[in-house]
């Protein structure tokens, strides 16, 4: 990104916006995985052209940045090169499974190479490092994510997994309650990366969504 782009939660949240209205895109069934952004986009009044919202195992209300991992990474990007040395220590394979990293994102382990090929840019780009860094940072007081997670009043699915504890599954039910239209369906024998535990399921529920809703 450009030096000075807002990479806060509300920032990342309008260039996904920007994203849809430069692809004039229309009734979108928007997807959301980990990410929580969705209420930051609703809130801010940039959901025109969403007609659907499936939000999956993601950060919600105020777990921002979400469970152990989150909070660490924060402890980090509050240190002068915090950030690449944290994930410096996630060349070491053994410590990629630790709680406090990508231990409790997915049940089964993420293969090595596909890990790689997630952290080579981090880890070779000063600017990405600064990026990221810029985002873990620009979280919201808790009342304001609060604030915007009731303004998803108008918007539906939530499919969670049943064994997640960096995106905890009662933030699933509180999802599903809170939205007039919400239906919860939780996913069995995975933990928050529903794509890379559960695929096969994940496809079925949202194939059918489109399908079962005006």
């Amino acid at each position: 990104m450009d030096a000075g782009a807002d990479l806060s939660v509300l920032g990342v949240a309008r260039l996904v916006a920007e994203f849809l209205e430069a692809l004039q895109l229309e009734d979108v069934t928007l997807v959301m995985n980990d990410w929580g952004g969705a209420q930051a986009l609703v809130a801010d009044g940039r959901a025109d052209r969403i007609g659907r919202l499936v939000l999956t195992s993601c950060e919600a209300f105020d777990n921002y940045p979400p469970g152990l991992p989150g909070r660490n990474l924060v402890a980090f990007a509050r240190l002068p090169g915090g950030i690449g040395f944290a994930f410096s220590l996630l060349r070491l394979r053994p410590a990629r499974r630790l709680p406090m990293t990508w231990g409790w994102m997915s049940k089964r382990p993420v293969p090595h190479a596909t890990m790689d090929r997630w952290f080579r840019p981090l880890l070779t780009s000063p600017a990405i490092r600064r990026d990221l860094r810029a985002y873990v940072l620009g979280v919201p007081e808790k009342a304001e994510l609060l604030r915007w997670a009731e303004e998803l009043r108008t918007f539906d699915r939530v499919i969670w997994a049943t064994e997640g504890r960096v995106m905890p599954l009662d933030h699933g039910r509180r999802l599903a309650e809170l939205l007039p239209q919400g239906r919860l369906v939780e996913v069995a024998d995975s933990c928050t990366l529903i794509p890379r535990d559960r695929p096969d399921a994940l496809v079925e529920h949202i194939g059918a969504f489109p399908a079962n809703t005006a």
